[in-house]
């Protein structure tokens, strides 16, 4: 298929509005096979105005006399609206858009084309593999080792190649295991705690089903957790679903760990939204706070109905206790739901920046989100597809990446000093997540990214990130290393709405934020003094 096909005018006169607080733009408007751009005349800025295509979340068109109106609501949350000259050029826009934004074939988006001029390809696809974590975990103990058991992605098609298992396990057992496991995610390590000699594990629900099926091998693997651990050391599984929604699948071949099989493990239920429910907090969120005449108690009575800051409660919450028992009471954890892809990747993850000081640095931070959740198999070509504005009927939709920006951003306001990077770190990875130009965030799985040759054929978010130019948007000018663990409040007047995100396009900047580039330029200015350029942290350079 070309491109061209799909694209049924070439250029137009147009309009381009884009926000109370931004002046209109008029000039050429031309749609590509991935963008959509707008040229200005002579007379004004030579600057071109650029839109991914793939960033476009829904379209509205409307025509009236000779000239129509193309609105445009972006994944980012931005709404864009073009006046075009022309009806039959309106609606010519419209469909090509229509068409081009909503292409399914992996291998034919934009990052399959980026060739940026200061990025090599290959470049920083090698900078976070799974070895890397499990060198440091060599390094405190010898519990545990690198299993290759999954390279051919047949034990488990969402699990990387390489997975850290306990030593005392062979490889048949993890086989077994992962026939007994959804979707074959066996237990494996996701953090270890050097200083309680704990670990965090994370895995699928047991296929236990009606007849409450067992598995030797399973059992096995998780009494050599323990056997591994401090002597002594007991287990708790958090599942993250009620008790009610446990008992419902085993009904349909799922299941629980039950206690009598699993000497040594109590089962905790935290049950955390999940599917179709988040994306429908994400979206009533979203529309609350894009309503910009309701009166403040509509307002507010709106932000409690959606109950998004209900589930940032929730999740930190649970993220607390999946790392209280290792840092307090010595004990092991395993963190499961259904699929092991969604809320379990949410739990292991924060509780890791919670506990973990590295996790907390830009390096730190980077190798967590590829380990956790790129590598450990969240679907994020489902998952993104579309963002809060769509008008189709949400099939695998959900907003669990963001609202796991969200409780960083949350542990960020709290601890304001304790993190290297800042809020436009959290803000790109919401936006490159959702429509980007690098291959980090394509496909659904590891397997899925090694067909499409994503590693070789695309450039690396982290590549584009790492460059001296953004570290300014990224980095936390007032960043000190925090060795301790930072326990957040969960109180309702801790948690705030992260306005940074869901009001950045509607609302000037705050005096907060103005004095947040006040704080950098002195820094930048006390660097240049010094004679030392800001640079990407020490913690970089680690191997």
């Amino acid at each position: 298929m070309e491109f061209s096909e799909l694209i049924r005018t070439g250029q137009a006169q147009a309009e381009l509005l884009r926000g109370p607080e931004v002046p209109p733009l008029r000039g050429t408007l031309c749609v590509t096979g991935h963008h959509l751009l707008l040229s200005p005349g002579a007379q004004a800025t030579p600057d071109l105005w650029l839109l991914l295509l793939r960033s476009v979340d829904s379209i509205e068109k409307r025509v009236a006399g000779d000239s129509g109106t193309i609105t445009l609501r972006c994944k980012d949350l931005r709404v864009l609206q073009l006046d075009i000259e022309g009806v039959e050029a309106t609606m010519d826009i419209a469909r090509s858009i229509e068409a081009l934004s909503s292409l399914e074939s992996v291998i034919t988006s934009f990052p399959f084309f980026y060739r940026p001029k200061s990025l090599r390809l290959g470049d920083a696809w090698h900078c976070h593999p799974p070895e890397s974590y499990y060198k440091r975990v060599a390094r405190e103990t010898n519990a545990w080792r690198l299993s290759e058991a999954n390279e051919d992605f047949n034990l488990c098609p969402s699990y990387p190649r390489a997975v850290i298992v306990p030593r005392a396990v062979n490889d048949d057992v993890l086989a077994r295991s992962a026939r007994f496991r959804q979707g074959g995610r066996f237990p494996v390590l996701s953090y270890y705690h050097a200083p309680s000699g704990t670990a965090l594990l994370r895995s699928s629900q047991p296929l236990t089903g009606p007849q409450k099926r067992r598995c030797a091998e399973d059992e096995e693997l998780l009494r050599a957790v323990l056997a591994g651990a401090r002597p002594g050391a007991r287990g708790f599984i958090v599942d993250t679903r009620s008790v009610q929604a446990a008992k419902q699948a085993r009904m349909t071949g799922g299941g629980t760990e039950s206690k009598a099989a699993y000497l040594g493990w109590k089962r905790l239920h935290r049950p955390l939204e999940r599917g179709r429910p988040l994306q429908e907090s994400f979206v009533r969120l979203v529309e609350a706070c894009g309503d910009l005449e309701q009166s403040m108690d509509r307002w507010l009575s709106r932000l409690e109905g959606c109950r998004w800051l209900s589930h940032v409660k929730e999740t930190l919450s649970t993220a607390c206790l999946a790392q209280m028992q290792p840092s307090n009471g010595g004990a092991c954890i395993l963190v499961h739901g259904t699929e092991g892809t969604d809320s379990t990747l949410l739990v292991t993850s924060l509780a890791q920046i919670i506990l973990d000081p590295l996790s907390r640095t830009m390096a730190g931070f980077q190798e967590l989100i590829e380990r956790e959740w790129i590598q450990a198999g969240h679907p994020f070509q489902l998952r993104c597809a579309h963002s809060a504005f769509s008008h189709t009927r949400p099939k695998h939709e959900a907003p669990t990446f963001l609202l796991f920006l969200d409780c960083v951003w949350q542990l960020s306001r709290q601890f304001p000093l304790s993190l290297e990077f800042g809020e436009g770190m959290l803000l790109a990875l919401f936006d490159h997540a959702y429509a980007s130009p690098f291959g980090t965030f394509l496909c659904n799985s590891e397997k899925e990214r090694c067909l499409c040759e994503v590693r070789t054929r695309t450039h690396s978010l982290w590549s584009g990130l790492n460059q001296p130019k953004e570290q300014r948007k990224l980095r936390n000018p007032l960043y000190v290393p925090n060795p301790s663990a930072i326990w957040p409040s969960v109180e309702p007047q801790s948690l705030r709405l992260w306005q940074g995100l869901f009001l950045r396009w509607t609302r000037p900047p705050e005096p907060s934020e103005v004095a947040w580039e006040k704080v950098w330029q002195i820094v930048t200015d006390q660097e240049k003094a010094e004679g030392s350029p800001p640079t990407v942290s020490a913690s970089e350079s680690q191997p």
